[in-house]
C-alpha cells in the first residue's frame, strides 16, 4: 500500500531547518506532487529522487557540482535544450546543492513551469540521503503484523506467535532486563530501501503494553525514557510455538537459517517452543547474539558441521 503523496511545501517546511534551503523558484504550484504513476512504478524512495537522469521521468532531481558544470559548459543554446529536458520530464522539485548558483535558465524555465527549485549549500549525497528518508516515511509498502516488537540489543526483534503464549508477558520481561519497547499488539512495518524494513508504533498504542490480568501498562512511565523506542530496523523475528507444534512442524536444529518474507524482502527468523521452566528471556537474548554472529559471517552449526566432516575424514569419532 502506498500513502498519498506529499507535497513540496511539506517536504520545504519539514526540512528547511536542517537543510537551510531557500526556495527561489516555482512558488506558484507548492503543492505539486509526485505523480501517482511514478508512485506506483516506484520500487523504494530511491526510486523517486537521485541525480539529473533522462531515463526517470517524474523523479526528483538533485543539482550539484558536476551538474551544474555540465550544464554551465556549453553554449547558451545548448544549455538552454539541456535545461529544457530536464524541466520537460516533469520533477515535482528540483534542489540545487553544494554550494552552487543555479544557471538563470534554470530557474526561470522552473518559474515558466511552475517546479518548486530549492537551493542548499549541504552536500549532494547528504540531500540525497536526507530526502531518501523523508521519502521512504511515506511513500514505503507498508503492513501491519500482530506481535511484540523491540530493541533487544540494538537489533530490532518482533515476537510472534499464537495468542496466549505470553508475548506480552515476555516483552516485559525483557524491559526489566534492560531492552526497549517500540510496539505491542500491533506493529507497523514499512519498506523504506530496497533493502531494509523499519518496525513502528502506531500513535495510539505508543509506549503501552497490554499484560493478562493487569491491564494496560505505560511503559515510559514505569520505567524511563530509555525502555521505549520510536522505530527499530526490523533484523529478527522471533516465533512462540508450543511443544508439541514445534516437535511436528520444525527441525530441532535447521540446517539453513530460517526466513520470513514480509514485503519482498526476507527477514531473519527462530522458532522457540513454549513450555513449562523454560526461560524465555533468556533464549530470545541468546537467539538475538547468535543471530548478531550470523550476521557478522560467522555461523556455529556450519562450523560444527565443518569440523564434524574433519573428524570422518581423520577416522575420529565425532
Amino acid at each position: 500500500m502506498k500513502p498519498t503523496s506529499i507535497s513540496a511545501e511539506a517536504l520545504f517546511e519539514a526540512h528547511q531547518e536542517a537543510l537551510r534551503w531557500e526556495w527561489i523558484a516555482g512558488h506558484a504550484h507548492p503543492e505539486r506532487r509526485f505523480t501517482d504513476a511514478a508512485v506506483r512504478e516506484a520500487r523504494s524512495a530511491a526510486d523517486l529522487v537521485g541525480y539529473l537522469n533522462y531515463i526517470h521521468p517524474y523523479r526528483m532531481q538533485i543539482v550539484g557540482r558536476r551538474e551544474v558544470a555540465y550544464l554551465a559548459a556549453t553554449s547558451p543554446e545548448d544549455q538552454e535544450r539541456r535545461i529544457s529536458r530536464i524541466v520537460t520530464l516533469e520533477p515535482p522539485v528540483i534542489i540545487v546543492a553544494d554550494e552552487q548558483v543555479p544557471p538563470d535558465r534554470l530557474v526561470a524555465m522552473c518559474d515558466r513551469a511552475e517546479i518548486p527549485l530549492f537551493v542548499t549549500a549541504a552536500s549532494a549525497g547528504h540531500v540525497i540521503d536526507v530526502v531518501r528518508g523523508y521519502l521512504g516515511q511515506h511513500f514505503a509498502d507498508r503492513t501491519t503484523r500482530h506481535g511484540v516488537f523491540m530493541d533487544i540489543l540494538g537489533l530490532g526483534v518482533m515476537v510472534t506467535g499464537e495468542s496466549g503464549l505470553g508475548k506480552s508477558e515476555l516483552g516485559l520481561e525483557l524491559i526489566s532486563r534492560g531492552h526497549g519497547l517500540v510496539a505491542d499488539d500491533a506493529v507497523d512495518i514499512f519498506r523504506i530501501s530496497q533493502t531494509a524494513l523499519e518496525g513502528r508504533c502506531p500513535a495510539l498504542l505508543q509506549n503501552l503494553l497490554e499484560v493478562r490480568g493487569i491491564g494496560l501498562l505505560d511503559i515510559k512511565a514505569i520505567f524511563g525514557e530509555t525502555a521505549v523506542r520510536r522505530k527499530m530496523r526490523l533484523k529478527l523475528i522471533v516465533h512462540l510455538v508450543r511443544k508439541e507444534t514445534m516437535e511436528r512442524e520444525f527441525e530441532r536444529l535447521p540446517y539453513e537459517p530460517l526466513h520470513e518474507e514480509i514485503l519482498g524482502l526476507p527477514v531473519r527468523k527462530v522458532v522457540i517452543a513454549v513450555d513449562a521452566g523454560r526461560n524465555l528471556a533468556v533464549l530470545v537474548e541468546a537467539a538475538v547474539r547468535n543471530t548478531v554472529l550470523q550476521l557478522r559471517g560467522i555461523d556455529t552449526y556450519q562450523d560444527f558441521i565443518r569440523r564434524h566432516q574433519e573428524a570422518m575424514e581423520q577416522g575420529e569419532q565425532p
